[in-house]
């Protein structure tokens, strides 16, 4: 492959100037590699990679090589100056094999085994290219209702998720991740009760879950009333639930759990660009693209952060610049559809047909700060409808300029472009508003329209060195104005936010305002405000503190309603064990001394007759059997059996057993043991009764507690904690790195390694 240096006219600037996480993004997930796993690329050759590839569309359009090689000059340029960046996919496999460019797809489920099993097939070969699928359940007939076919009864909707999310995990286990999935069911569906309430014992790990929410459903909650459930198969009235109550059901199941989302389906459907092919009955797994069944989109983020000028009045923005970087975005969109190889012909056609694409935003949070804003303040809020009305006015005339010289998009006729107020459009939607989490990553800005997660948090590396990272615009500032000091970010990281340290000025303490810093209302308006010019939906997480009430989420979505939202995803602080990226103090690590005989200790021989006791625990793998044996000098060994999984899981949680038993028999306390097994986190928890499972070795330290307490008292333990509220301060751990995660945009993203569960 020639590199970037061997082209003639790129700027390398690029490879000098991304930062040291930047380049450790791109080197594990984006540029090309050797069968020994060494990157092949540098950044400026993966950019070239991508701008050609893209770019050679153009010659659809009867454009000349040097006309091409113009664009592709351009294209490069648009994204090495970090100022604007597709979707990963297209990063990833623009110019290789693959070729398939799209993040977002929905797929059709009807109520047949044929059309069941064939989703789950065509799910397969997205998640293997790399894509995200979202489903609707709602077609399927309830549980329990007769089957003619076999005389036997259905077993709804919320078993076949089952077979969905199996699937996915057996795609992962031969991959390098897991795929991520949306599941919808609609709210007057009969088996709605069991969907709102499927993710508390912690299954379906590799599923968003989102209600979709109707508009007599959302009056009958304001009025107190029941509202109709009906069954799919005829569409007949199938029985009443109270709608206050249900609602109820989701506030706490979303309090308790972050899920299930929520989604104003009829709100969607009122925007769709094409009724004419259907409704809308679905998104993408972070709920921000609404598509139709077989349908796709590519999307592309503009870096905010770029745009804001110094000028004699104060901070501006760049409108012409920004105005241009829109209409070239665009261009660049519209180009990546021509190339895309779509990995179902359905989606092919639809895909074509449409030409949706997704120009959203990054680098919002920065922005503000550079204009010396708060993100909770009314006039971020107003510049919020100034920018996305800007994008969004800018977007469709790019996308109606290219109609003009291209046509219409081929779905145009009976689309709601089709009017006599209607005109040229080559995009059935041009806007939407996605999480960003690794491109922000590599664009080194906030991610989405998220505030900052943190100003400086904590990170622990190899041989647990602590190493303080702080925010660079936080820091230049704190250096320029005279108070930075490495004991005053170890306070910032330790208290999680600047708000009320008055080393730091107050200007400032506004501007570096962070995610639990703002109040929930301020989070959805700010969501209200871009979603006012944005074609498709925002991507955005409502935050929450861990002592926030259910009735404060209820708040939320009420307003979120009268705001003319079209989704929420809302995360209560502590309630999914995918926690963000944690900054509040987790106490001190206990040192273990080192033994005075080191090398001279040697566990006893087994007993040959033991007692003990047998525990079936819930985890995120599956069911985990733990035994628990003792003899007369006290606990001896432990023994691991995981349900029918096996794999990985298994063979770790054996590993584990094993040692726990080698260490009580060389004499370690079985309570200094367990403890430090319990609050061990893994990327996919379990609720269980009584609590939260955090990973298997949280649940061999949950079943040596109970033992511990029959051998003491001679009665059984029972739940999942004695105290473990000082857990709620750790971090989750990143499924490839170990790192810490935060969860954002109804995503989940680690700025260690660039892992992200959506992407």
């Amino acid at each position: 492959m020639q590199d970037a240096a061997g082209r003639t006219g790129y700027s390398l600037a690029i490879d000098e100037i991304l930062t040291p996480n930047s380049l450790k993004v791109l080197q594990k997930r984006y540029l090309c590699r050797d069968e020994d796993g060494n990157p092949t690329e540098k950044p400026s050759d993966m950019f070239a990679r991508v701008a050609e590839n893209i770019a050679s569309s153009e010659l659809t359009w009867c454009a000349t090589e040097a006309e091409v090689a113009e664009v592709a000059h351009d294209f490069y340029s648009l994204m090495s100056s970090l100022e604007f960046l597709p979707n990963s996919p297209t990063l990833m496999n623009a110019g290789r094999e693959l070729q398939q460019l799209s993040a977002c797809f929905v797929l059709p489920i009807a109520d047949s085994m044929d059309s069941i099993f064939s989703a789950v097939r065509d799910t397969a070969m997205i998640h293997k290219s790399g894509g995200g699928t979202g489903f609707s359940f709602s077609r399927l007939r309830p549980g329990g209702d007769q089957v003619r076919s076999t005389q036997g009864v259905s077993s709804g909707p919320v078993s076949f998720m089952r077979v969905f999310n199996q699937a996915t995990e057996a795609v992962k286990q031969g991959g390098t991740r897991r795929g991520a999935n949306m599941g919808v069911l609609r709210i007057d569906h009969p088996d709605i009760l069991t969907f709102i309430k499927c993710k508390e014992t912690g299954d379906f790990a590799n599923f968003n879950i989102s209600v979709a929410l109707t508009e007599d459903f959302m009056e009958a909650v304001k009025a107190g009333t029941a509202y109709d459930l009906r069954n799919p198969r005829a569409g007949d009235i199938d029985g009443t639930y109270d709608a206050r109550e249900v609602y109820d059901l989701i506030v706490d199941m979303a309090w308790a759990t972050g899920d299930p989302g929520i989604i104003f389906i009829d709100r969607i459907n009122r925007d769709n660009p094409t009724p004419q092919l259907g409704e809308i009955e679905s998104t993408n797994p972070c709920g921000e693209q609404p598509l139709l069944p077989y349908e796709a989109c590519n999307l592309g983020s503009v870096n905010l952060s770029k745009f804001v000028v110094p000028t004699e009045n104060g901070p501006e923005v760049n409108w012409d610049r920004l105005g241009d970087v829109v209409q070239r975005g665009v261009r660049f969109l519209d180009d990546v559809i021509e190339v895309n190889n779509y990995p179902l012909p359905q989606i092919d056609e639809l895909a074509r047909g449409n030409r949706k694409i997704g120009l959203g935003v990054m680098g919002w949070a920065d922005m503000l700060i550079k204009m010396g804003l708060s993100y909770n303040s009314p006039e971020a809020v107003a510049l919020a409808e100034k920018v996305m009305g800007f994008i969004n006015a800018q977007g469709a005339a790019a996308s109606a300029k290219l109609a003009e010289q291209r046509g219409n998009f081929p779905n145009f006729e009976g689309s709601v472009f089709d009017s006599p107020d209607g005109g040229p459009m080559r995009n059935a939607t041009v806007t939407t508003i996605a999480p960003t989490g690794t491109l922000s990553i590599i664009a080194n800005c906030s991610s989405g329209v998220e505030p900052l997660f943190a100003v400086s948090y904590v990170r622990t590396v190899m041989d647990n060195d602590r190493l303080i990272e702080v925010n660079p615009m936080f820091e230049e500032i704190a250096v320029k104005r005279g108070f930075y000091g490495q004991e005053l970010m170890a306070l910032i990281a330790d208290h999680g936010s600047v708000v009320g340290i008055d080393e730091v000025p107050e200007d400032v303490q506004s501007w570096f305002v962070t995610a639990h810093d703002i109040s929930p209302e301020s989070h959805i308006r700010m969501q209200a405000a871009f979603q006012m010019h944005t074609d498709n939906a925002v991507s955005k997480t409502v935050n929450f503190s861990s002592d926030a009430t259910r009735d404060d989420v209820a708040e939320v979505y009420d307003l979120a309603y009268e705001l003319g939202v079209k989704g929420v995803t809302i995360y209560r602080d502590g309630s999914k064990e995918n926690q963000v990226l944690s900054t509040g103090k987790t106490g001190g690590a206990s040192v273990v001394d080192e033994p005075a005989r080191r090398g001279e200790i040697e566990p006893r021989p087994r007993p040959m007759v033991t007692e003990g006791r047998t525990e079936k625990i819930m985890t995120g793998c599956g069911n985990l059997y733990v035994t628990v044996n003792w003899d007369e000098d006290g606990m001896c060994e432990v023994f691991t059996q995981m349900g029918k999984s096996g794999g990985c899981a298994a063979s770790q949680s054996e590993a584990l057993s094993r040692m726990i038993s080698v260490s009580l028999r060389a004499g370690v306390d079985p309570e200094a043991i367990q403890k430090h097994l319990r609050g061990i986190r893994c990327p996919s928890p379990s609720w269980t009764e009584g609590g939260k499972v955090l990973s298997c070795a949280d649940a061999v330290g949950i079943v040596m507690e109970h033992a511990l307490t029959y051998m003491e008292t001679g009665e059984a333990g029972k739940g999942v904690s004695k105290n473990t509220d000082h857990l709620d301060n750790l971090s989750g751990a990143c499924p490839e790195c170990g790192g810490m995660v935060e969860h954002e945009s109804g995503c989940m993203v680690c700025r260690s390694c660039g892992y992200s569960k959506c992407a």
